[in-house]
């Protein structure tokens, strides 16, 4: 049993932090999302974001590698239980006062609302207090030299998935804009099966004080809450907007682009023949040499759809500028600028701009 636990809690370790690793950019992106000023307010570790998640991703596969092969397994898992009590706060935090919905513990690969990550956390929490228990009085066996070659080849294969993850793009795309997404398609998904909202109002009884939700209809069915001469009040500073029906999920449903004047030109891309378009989500902390190159790559491109997208008016000198809301951008691909092209609104390739360069 002792065993058993052991090994399905480094996996777990190992899994979660291999999904980050893939995308750890996506990573630092969700942690920037937690030292924002509309939740930590911690602004000044945004910069920051980035390290800190290759620390955190480096650590907790290295951990799970170490408990896999039972090395230093009480320090690793004392260090293991400080981790997780630390996810356990973030996980609590974003589920009691709904500010980050996805902690982005297993990545893009699987996702959990907020109260199903914090008790996750608790039970791995548990599941580690349990173990340490079990093995503090146990006498540490010194590593075989096959577990530090195994160690050494996990160190190693651990970096080159971070690393690749960071200056190109992740090996295995989770995202919805993975290589071969009709996005046409998608966006016909959407229309056909949308998500269903209604406006609950809180009424308020004049003569008992007594408070109710009632939902658009039944307030309009009900003469009881609106004629002449009723008790209820609507309390118009709680009324709110709450989804009855989960419809066709996905991020494309953000793919909109709009041109210099504010016109929406997505059916235009999606509809031709071919179109490449090279988003830029931070101009200004983009290679101005790589964007410059690419645009002036892209621009000589005949009989093709090309244009620009960016965050900023006028980024593109040679390219018709277009944007698109940042996070819609980073969601598409990591990297800071990169070129997606499409072919009747299939994604047939998607790259930093710094490998599409010839």
């Amino acid at each position: 049993m002792k065993t058993i636990l052991r090994l399905l809690v480094a996996i777990v370790f190992i899994t979660s932090g291999f999904v980050k690793a893939i995308d750890v950019v996506g990573f630092s992106f969700k942690l920037e999302e937690y030292f924002s000023p509309s939740v930590f307010n911690m602004p000044f570790f945004e910069s920051l974001a980035l390290p800190i998640a290759i620390f955190v991703v480096a650590l907790e596969l290295l951990l799970g590698i170490m408990l896999l092969l039972k090395i230093g397994v009480k320090k690793t898992l004392g260090v293991m239980i400080l981790l997780c009590i630390f996810f356990a706060f973030l996980t609590f935090y974003s589920a009691y006062f709904n500010k980050v919905t996805d902690c982005g513990c297993f990545g893009d690969a699987i996702k959990f609302t907020p109260w199903q990550s914090f008790i996750k956390d608790i039970i791995l929490l548990a599941a580690l207090v349990i173990l340490w228990l079990w093995y503090k009085n146990e006498e540490q066996e010194m590593p075989s030299s096959l577990s530090k070659i195994l160690l050494g080849l996990g160190i190693l294969a651990s970096g080159f998935v971070i690393f690749w993850g960071w200056f190109y793009e992740p090996l295995i795309d989770f995202r919805d804009y993975k290589i071969g997404t009709d996005l046409k398609a998608e966006k016909k998904k959407i229309e056909e099966n949308p998500s269903e909202f209604k406006t609950f109002y809180v009424l308020k009884n004049k003569k008992t004080n007594e408070e109710k939700e009632v939902n658009q209809d039944d307030y309009v069915n009900n003469a009881e809450y609106w004629s002449e001469g009723t008790p209820w009040e609507i309390q118009s500073d709680k009324t709110f907007s709450k989804m009855i029906k989960q419809g066709y999920k996905s991020e494309i449903t953000k793919f909109k682009i709009d041109d210099a004047t504010g016109l929406d030109i997505t059916s235009n891309i999606l509809n031709a023949p071919k179109a490449v378009i090279l988003f830029c989500y931070k101009p200004n902390k983009a290679d101005a040499q790589v964007l410059r190159r690419a645009e002036e790559q892209i621009n000589q491109m005949k009989d093709v759809y090309t244009v620009g997208v960016s965050t900023m008016p006028n980024t593109f000198k040679k390219l018709p500028n277009a944007s698109m809301d940042m996070t819609a951008i980073k969601t598409i691909a990591r990297s800071n600028p990169f070129v997606l092209v499409l072919e009747n609104g299939k994604i047939v390739d998607k790259l930093p701009a710094k490998m599409y360069l010839k």
